[in-house]
């Protein structure tokens, strides 16, 4: 099977001759280009076979890749309470309330973010909004979450002193929610997998919670095939991976090779804003065991675990966000001797950051949190924040970057992360710290997996504007035409 894409534009060549080019797919390959000039003119001895679609100018890139998501919670997101931007415990009340009247029943929301606010959540605000339903919210980072009476007792913590529940215990709830059917999260999935291919994302890692390899081999097999999907394991399910036979890389049967095996992911420390990033110096404000965060997992089960797991031939993925917890990794990643990623990486000791690359470790990075936390990384880390999200440094260093959402914790859309990256800013406030700026190309690269080069999967996105040239708005909304998957549109806005 045969397609032909005319007269595309290559980035960066604005009105050079040669900068149009003609792409033909051959059974899912780019197996030829052809260079056309600047004129927009097919050359008279190009006669393409197939079908073919005319770009009309537009430009042609790597579709993207979008390295770290929970996908189903973020299909999920449009049927909860969105609390993004809310500016106190006592509106989150508000909001709670004015939900109840209109959607009665359990209820679910997300996106809050507490760390500065003057009143810390308690369950008596959520209480008097919604005293007879279960109500669990939570925190825009997914590593706590607020309930009131009625919830807490159906999960076991009647007599909590505060309702807000953190890290294994938030965990814990945020996988046994099952307010919607298969069902129904099929569609909400399929729904979401369209939404990500209307961006030009040709595939995801779902770092979902959960046993989730039927659930994709079902949708895959019902015909949600918009995305290539690399499925990961947490450590309750390690052994029934090892025991399946499953290793990184592997393609499971009958998908359609869009269904892979991912990595072991493993969270080692908590988060920013919930005060459990395992840090080397206390929080403000803060004493006692816990003063400079939390680790999830001490250093001596991180490397077994990691063993056990690379091993199997089955790769490492580290949740690391404070810098003594990314420190951990590395020497648990130097220790092992395997190959993976630190998930996050937002704060690093300077010396860590060309460890990164001599161990050969992927720093996997959201830059969509830079914006989200400057704010309170300006208090609650301040005086280091010239080392919070590095991203220059580290590519200075040699360090192999790649970009994601960590979807719902940000949006899915690889835009929005390739514009923080490159200009650290989303509004109109000056760039936070402007020198860990990068290029757009390197924005790109670590956003995508092919090249548009002869003998490369065809998996493409055609965009409207020159994207080395955009702006930070033209970047974060930046116009996709189309999608190929594979050489399948997957969308299509031509």
């Amino acid at each position: 099977m045969q397609l032909t894409l005319t007269n595309a534009r290559i980035p960066g060549e604005r009105g050079l001759i040669g900068s149009l080019i003609n792409v033909v797919i051959t059974d899912g390959i780019i197996s030829d280009i052809q260079f056309v000039g600047a004129t927009g003119a097919i050359s008279l001895d190009f006669d393409p076979a197939g079908e073919t679609i005319d770009l009309g100018g537009r430009y042609l890139i790597p579709g993207m890749w979008d390295t770290h998501t929970h996908f189903t919670s973020w299909s999920m997101l449009l049927q909860r309470l969105n609390l993004e931007g809310v500016a106190s415990a006592r509106e989150v009340g508000e909001r709670v309330k004015a939900r109840h009247v209109t959607h009665p029943g359990t209820m679910v929301g997300f996106g809050w973010r507490g760390s500065l606010w003057e009143e810390e959540p308690h369950f008596s605000i959520l209480d008097a909004a919604c005293p007879d339903e279960e109500v669990y919210l939570f925190s825009g980072d997914g590593h706590s979450v607020w309930l009131n009476t009625k919830a807490l007792e159906a999960r076991g913590h009647a007599g909590h002193p505060t309702g807000l529940l953190v890290e294994d215990d938030c965990f814990a709830i945020w996988g046994s929610l099952g307010d919607l059917s298969p069902e129904e999260l099929d569609k909400a999935v399929l729904e979401g997998s369209k939404a990500a291919a209307a961006r030009g994302v040709v595939g995801i890692v779902d770092f979902e919670m959960g046993w989730i390899l039927p659930d994709w081999r079902r949708r895959i097999g019902n015909g949600n095939d918009f995305l290539q999907v690399e499925f990961s394991v947490y450590t309750e399910n390690l052994d029934r991976a090892i025991e399946t036979g499953l290793r990184t890389g592997d393609t499971i049967a009958s998908t359609e090779g869009l269904l892979r095996m991912g990595n072991y992911k493993l969270i080692s420390d908590g988060s920013l804003n919930t005060r459990t990033a395992f840090c080397h110096d206390p929080y403000p404000g803060l004493t006692g065991k816990h003063a400079r965060g939390m680790l999830n997992t001490s250093y001596d089960q991180l490397v077994a675990l990691m063993t056990k797991a690379s091993s199997a031939g089955i790769n490492c993925s580290i949740h690391a966000i404070g810098d003594d917890a990314n420190t951990f990794a590395l020497n648990a990643f130097e220790e092992v001797g395997c190959e993976g990623t630190i998930e996050h990486a937002q704060l690093l000791a300077w010396e860590d950051i060309q460890r990164f690359a001599e161990l050969g470790v992927v720093a996997s990075v959201q830059p969509e949190h830079a914006m989200d936390d400057r704010d309170v990384a300006d208090v609650l880390w301040e005086g280091r924040t010239d080392r919070c999200f590095p991203f220059a440094s580290m590519l200075d260093a040699g360090v192999k970057l790649t970009m994601g959402s960590d979807a719902p914790v940000a949006p899915l859309d690889p835009w929005f992360a390739i514009a923080s990256a490159v200009e650290r800013t989303r509004d109109t406030r000056e760039p936070w710290h402007p020198e860990q700026r990068i290029e757009p190309q390197a924005a790109i690269d670590a956003s995508v997996r092919t090249r548009v080069a002869v003998g490369q999967r065809a998996d493409l996105c055609v965009v409207d504007i020159d994207p080395l040239y955009a702006s930070v708005e033209e970047l974060r909304t930046m116009p996709v035409a189309a999608t190929f998957n594979g050489g399948r549109l997957t969308h299509n806005a031509l």
